[in-house]
């Protein structure tokens, strides 16, 4: 069966794709999306040890806060450190960054709706620290 040509789905830089190049070169892969489109901002904080990607956090150590506030207003701490996740329901410790988003917004920005950048500028999301912890967050969540 490993020799088998056939088509693997997998997530754009997932640790899935990793694992399906370096075992099965022979292999065809056709990269989709996760399809996971969470519809309020409890509901994505909740998802996140779902859909994290222990390979692709290698080497980040950060404690991230989200406020989101509008219409749905809650707080929630994320922990990344070695290649695993800490999801909380509140501030937990001293953030390395803290985005706080109107709900819709970020709902909006998860669904691809919304630009990051947009919503930056019109001051919907706002990011206190550094712009490459936003990176390396999304790089564990493709």
């Amino acid at each position: 069966m490993q020799a088998k040509t056939e088509t693997i789905y997998v997530v754009k830089g997932s640790d899935a794709e990793d694992h399906v190049k370096a075992k099965y070169p022979n292999k065809a892969i056709n990269q989709v999306s996760n399809g996971i489109r969470p519809p309020t901002v409890k509901s994505f904080l909740e998802s996140l040890p779902f859909v994290f990607q222990r390979n692709q956090s290698e080497g980040l150590v950060a404690t991230y806060h989200f406020t989101f506030i509008g219409k749905e207003s809650c707080k929630g701490t994320v922990i990344i450190r070695n290649k695993s996740i800490e999801v909380h329901s509140d501030h937990v410790g001293t953030a390395d960054l803290h985005l706080i988003a109107d709900s819709r917004t970020w709902v909006s920005f998860l669904a691809k709706e919304k630009n990051m950048l947009w919503a930056i500028i019109t001051r919907k999301i706002r990011i206190k620290g550094p712009l490459k912890l936003m990176q390396a967050f999304a790089k564990c969540f493709p």
